[in-house]
């Protein structure tokens, strides 16, 4: 039942977009029609993705004063999640917002990654009444790079690009309370589990798209670029708030 839901709702109108993009591209570059696709879909997702951004932003601005709440209240865990709630009702933050956005966007985020594995699998019962598939099927990315096949090249890109991402997205190492996070194990744990997200991540996604074929690490370093693009708006922005304050 879920799984039809998804096919109908989801998988079926972005794999009829590829197709159809597909069909009016000059020489039916598949591998243009994903990067223009991925664009259009970033595009009408925009809002819910820098709504995220900016609770993220607004979030890593207040981590000094989260720290210092988390180890005043150290030893009294009900009064510290108190003084967090009104630090974030003073800041109009919802910390559980960019979690809910996320889950709205996980649907399409995941039809996407499914209808670009089976992009170059043209499947006529799929097809609407009104698409038409294009004359020849090009998997040659702008007549140089096979999307059927692993692409180290674009996976390092991928690593590369997640990385940079990361950078933008995780707060600073910030040296306020310096002395009082050096012996705390909480801060010590979340200092290493940024460091871990910041590098480890990366170069995991990089080893996960050698062994993707080309069109989803295409996929995954538009979307990189779009997101890291989004990051610098969003962060610009806040600079500029910042410095008329």
């Amino acid at each position: 039942m879920i799984g039809n839901f998804f096919h109908l709702v989801f998988f079926l109108p972005l794999y009829n977009a590829l197709i159809w993009l597909s069909s009016i591209l000059p020489g039916g570059d598949i591998g243009l029609a994903i990067v223009i696709l991925t664009l259009i879909v970033k595009v009408i997702l925009f809002p819910l993705q820098h709504r995220m951004s900016k609770t993220q932003a607004a979030l890593k601005k207040l981590e000094p004063e989260l720290q210092k709440l988390k180890e005043k209240y150290a030893d009294d865990k009900s009064e510290q999640a108190k003084q967090l709630m009104a630090l974030y009702r003073e800041h109009g933050v919802n910390p559980l917002s960019g979690f809910i956005i996320l889950l709205i966007q996980l649907p399409v985020l995941l039809a996407l990654f499914w209808v670009f594995k089976d992009s170059f699998t043209l499947r006529p019962e799929w097809f609407y009444s009104f698409v038409t598939p294009p004359a020849v099927s090009n998997t040659l990315f702008l007549g140089l790079l096979d999307i059927t096949t692993k692409s180290y090249i674009l996976a390092i890109l991928v690593g590369l690009s997640q990385f940079f991402q990361m950078k933008l997205v995780l707060p600073p190492q910030s040296a306020t309370g310096e002395k009082n996070a050096k012996n705390s194990l909480a801060s010590d744990f979340t200092r290493g589990l940024n460091l871990q997200m910041q590098y480890f991540m990366p170069v995991m996604v990089m080893f996960i798209g050698f062994s993707l074929p080309a069109a989803i690490s295409l996929y995954w370093f538009t979307s990189n670029l779009f997101a890291i693009g989004h990051e610098i708006f969003v962060n610009q922005k806040l600079k500029e708030k910042k410095a008329l304050n």
